[in-house]
């Protein structure tokens, strides 16, 4: 214990229920505190000693703290500036760069915009059942080899375009999001680094979660409308018109993942800040998993569930049950949506190759199959890297 007063970083307090999340948004560490423990937090950098908070905790809450261990949990969470850095004031940050992109794209004009597009495009697809999306959609032309790359160059842009309103909503609020590169499983994905999500209160989280989707939804209406106005006199639809209606298929699918909660999507993220939770997908994993190693017997193998908030092991003591069902939709969703789009691709793969080595479809088959074994090892690759760099981020739970 030291009488003189520490140095903290610059620290955000945000009160939720019973607890207030604590943290430095510039690095994204955060901790879950009880309010006697943000409350002693607040006095240490506040310019108290370690001497003087522990006495004021004992006079305001009867009973005496273990101060150096608060202080070493502290260190640890990167909120203590070390020893002779603190003599200058940290110079004042300028507002994120996009701000003011961020908040033009949110402003009334721009949502009336975004309501009048999904409007149009209600419309159209109510008038003219061909641009309604099915599986064959995804097949524009007869090259299996254009209809993968030209989606897979389609689908770049329009991930990017999905994070980066992630970002620019963060930004609106003062957030410093950015982007990164990471995967799904198979898929290489643009991702949201959004460290300071957890410094602002619990309702101005929601807009920077759902961004993504919004204008998923958006670019479907856009890419729609823009068919049905290629569509000639007869109905029928031209190659431009058909590419659009390819790329908003995917789109639509993207969406439709979005609703596999288990795989910790924006929806998921919705759920979790609804509820109260910060690490809702782990506690549950670990509630149900040990409830299954009761039953077998393994209780050797037990997780320690006390790691995360009352809160997420009150939740996730039924939501656990929820993994369960939501692999059965990830079947149903392959079964109905991406599932179809497989079947339609091995028919079109095996025609070609039935074609002979002498015709152009079936050197198309060929590098067609190449550049799907190439989508798979890249991903790969990603997901090995992203184990051996998961420490996680999610708010640590502590107590005073």
């Amino acid at each position: 214990m030291t009488d003189v007063s520490i140095e903290f970083h610059p620290l955000t307090f945000v009160p939720e229920g019973d607890d207030v999340v604590v943290g430095r948004a510039e690095t994204g560490s955060f901790a879950v505190l009880p309010k006697d423990g943000a409350d002693l937090l607040r006095c240490l950098s506040s310019g108290m000693t370690a001497t003087e908070a522990a006495e004021w905790y004992e006079q305001s809450f009867g009973e005496p703290v273990d101060i150096d261990d608060f202080l070493e949990s502290m260190e640890e969470l990167g909120f203590i500036q070390p020893p002779g850095t603190a003599d200058a004031p940290p110079a004042q940050a300028p507002p994120p760069r996009l701000q003011r992109l961020g908040k033009a794209l949110f402003s009334v004009p721009a949502w009336c915009a975004y309501a009048a597009l999904v409007a149009g495009a209600v419309i159209e697809l109510i008038a003219h059942p061909s641009l309604r999306p099915t599986s064959s959609q995804v097949y524009f032309t007869g090259s299996l080899v254009t209809v993968q790359i030209i989606l897979m160059a389609g689908q770049m842009p329009l991930a990017f375009l999905h994070e980066g309103y992630h970002v620019l909503a963060g930004q609106r609020i003062g957030l410093r999001s950015r982007l990164g590169i990471s995967n799904r499983y198979t898929y290489v994905v643009f991702e949201t680094i959004n460290n300071g999500l957890f410094s602002v209160p619990k309702n101005k989280r929601y807009l920077p979660i759902l961004a993504g989707m919004l204008i998923d939804l958006e670019v479907v209406c856009a890419l729609d409308l823009t068919a049905a106005a290629l569509r000639h006199g007869d109905g029928a639809i031209p190659l431009a018109g058909r590419l659009c209606l390819a790329l908003s298929y995917t789109v639509l699918a993207r969406l439709g993942w979005q609703f596999l909660l288990h795989l910790r999507t924006d929806l998921y993220y919705v759920l979790s800040t609804a509820l109260n939770c910060y690490d809702l997908h782990e506690a549950s994993r670990s509630i149900f998993f040990n409830r299954l190693r009761r039953l077998s017997g393994r209780r050797g193998r037990m997780v320690d569930e006390t790691q995360w908030t009352d809160r997420d092991r009150k939740i996730g003591a039924w939501y656990g049950w929820l993994i369960v069902f939501g692999f059965l939709a990830t079947i149903s969703l392959t079964a109905f949506v991406t599932g179809p789009v497989g079947f339609g691709y091995v028919e079109r793969l095996v025609r070609g190759v039935m074609a002979g080595v002498g015709t152009w479809r079936f050197w198309d088959s060929l590098i067609s199959l190449s550049l799907l074994a190439l989508q798979f090892a890249l991903p790969a690759y990603l997901a090995r890297r992203k184990r051996r760099r998961s420490a996680g981020r999610r708010p640590r739970l502590l107590t005073a």
